[in-house]
């Protein structure tokens, strides 16, 4: 894995145990090196195929108390970098709905195209160093980045009755860089600039990356991501995670259970 020029001097205040924060230029460096990584990482996926869970919560009163409303059990495929996600399961029963049609609050891109928004040089994103932290057993940088509306590739969609709603946001957020390698193990991704007129006026996401195992090599996935959207009748919440990795072929199956 290629290490970014200018590095040195921080990981070696790592390693003293100093929690020194960063020049500017190692703080480019660090940035520039975990860009290369987010711009090649579809490129560097297999084709593969999982199990993705997802536990739907909604709150009609808006002070946080969640109700269950229903689980999806989804096959994803990820085949020529593109994602296809094929609903089986709602509340552990066959389903033939697709999952654009499930309605309620979906997500998409976190094989990808979110790491792809923040770090795409025309999004222009501005990044500030935050803190040391440690992501499993791995030391960490968390950065905080601004995305606005004239740079920003992010549309917020509501189906509404009358059809489709699309407003393109400003976002902010933060991401957690794995030091040596420029790795991005966790990030966030918070809408901003929304119109007052759209019928969400809050949209968070939340994505976890971790190692699993497909066709005998690790590769660095989303193994699990919390969206949650605010509109004024509601507050919906998607816990969602992602299991049983394999090498996508032709006649892949997977085991769907209970969704638990």
């Amino acid at each position: 894995m290629r290490r970014g020029v200018g590095l040195l001097a921080l990981l070696a205040c790592a390693a003293a145990g100093r929690a020194q924060a960063p020049t500017p230029e190692q703080t480019g460096a660090a940035i520039e090196m975990s860009r290369n990584v987010a711009l090649t990482y579809t490129r560097s996926l297999p084709d593969f195929v999982c199990t993705q869970l997802v536990h739907r919560y909604a709150d009609i009163t808006h002070r946080g108390s969640w109700r269950a409303l229903d689980s999806l059990t989804i096959k994803l495929s990820y085949f020529d970098q593109r994602e296809d996600h094929t609903l089986v399961l709602v509340n552990g029963t066959p389903s033939e709905k697709s999952y654009a049609a499930v309605g309620g609050a979906i997500s998409v891109g976190e094989f990808g195209l979110i790491l792809q928004q923040i770090f795409y040089p025309d999004s222009q994103a501005v990044f500030t160093w935050e803190k040391w932290t440690k992501v499993g057993q791995r030391r960490a940088a968390v950065y905080l980045y601004q995305v606005d509306v004239p740079h920003s590739r992010y549309s917020l969609n509501f189906l509404a009755s009358a059809g489709l709603i699309q407003a393109r946001v400003g976002y902010h957020g933060m991401v957690e860089v794995d030091r040596e390698t420029g790795d991005v193990r966790r990030l966030t991704y918070i809408a901003d600039t929304i119109p007052k007129t759209y019928p969400i006026y809050s949209a968070t996401t939340t994505v976890n990356y971790d190692f699993s195992d497909v066709g005998g090599k690790q590769y660095l996935l989303p193994a699990s991501s919390e969206t949650e959207m605010h509109s004024p009748e509601l507050w919906a919440r998607n816990h969602t995670k992602y299991r049983e990795y394999r090498k996508f072929s032709a006649d892949s199956t997977i085991r769907f259970g209970d969704g638990k």
